[in-house]
């Protein structure tokens, strides 16, 4: 039998307090990148920069380093992004979820993930009515982007078609490729649905149903939870900046 592997605990040591945070070995392409910065000293000094009551709080900004109060951050990487790792539904945005940010869909279809930014899931309880509701929203969203791909991968027949102006068949195909996207989302509706453990977690401890399957959960806060819910509790400006700098003094393996 193999032995399984342990994994990796990292503290994150910030002005408010210690944040303990264990790794997972299931993606290990984001689990390794985020030791080799931790090892680099890459977090040491950076600022929880982004904090969103009932949301989550995020940091890893490579600029954010004694930016003064009036700067703009968020956007400040490292040059490289790291490829998704779903592993879903075992890991979900649950309340303490360790996420990778990253840009959005329409310039970042694969879901890369940023390099350095990272946030920490605080998120809220739902009631099952709003969960079915989320599940609805994102079989709609299933569908849709089946669609759509299907489109591209159909564009040069229905650009002859449009330029052909042979409407009967442009509207056969569109039927045909609606109902090819049907069936695809119907055998597809699991990504869609929520585990009993994933509804019962987000009705009693809480977090951020509607991220799932969106940006990859690559760890969780074992320890100083009351620490991140400190920094989502700060007063911010405008742009969700903390008004005072919270800093992540070093950063260190275990």
């Amino acid at each position: 039998m193999e032995e399984k592997k342990q994994e990796t605990m990292v503290v994150l040591n910030t002005t408010l307090g210690p944040i303990k945070i264990k790794l997972y070995n299931e993606t290990p392409q984001h689990r390794d990148n985020f030791i080799k910065l931790v090892k680099e000293g890459t977090y040491n000094g950076l600022l929880f920069h982004r904090v969103i009551n009932e949301f989550m709080v995020q940091g890893g900004d490579v600029t954010s380093k004694d930016a003064p109060l009036n700067k703009q951050l968020g956007s400040g990487d490292l040059g490289y992004t790291v490829p998704a790792e779903f592993v879903y539904p075992k890991y979900f945005h649950k309340q303490g979820a360790l996420s990778a940010a990253r840009t959005g869909d329409e310039v970042n279809p694969e879901r890369a993930s940023s390099a350095s930014q990272f946030f920490i899931v605080t998120g809220k309880t739902y009631t099952d009515a709003e969960l079915n509701q989320m599940e609805k929203q994102k079989e709609s969203r299933l569908k849709s982007a089946i669609f759509n791909r299907l489109k591209t991968e159909n564009k040069s027949k229905i650009m002859e078609l449009y330029r052909s102006g042979d409407r009967d068949e442009l509207t056969i195909l569109q039927d045909t490729l609606i109902g090819k996207a049907e069936l695809e989302a119907e055998k597809r509706k699991k990504e869609a649905q929520m585990t009993p453990e994933q509804r019962e977690l987000y009705k009693t401890v809480g977090g951020v149903p509607f991220l799932d399957n969106e940006y990859t959960v690559y760890g969780e806060v074992i320890e100083g939870m009351d620490v991140v819910k400190k920094i989502e509790q700060a007063k911010t400006n405008a742009s969700d900046r903390p008004l005072e700098n919270i800093v992540i003094t070093s950063a260190e393996i275990l």
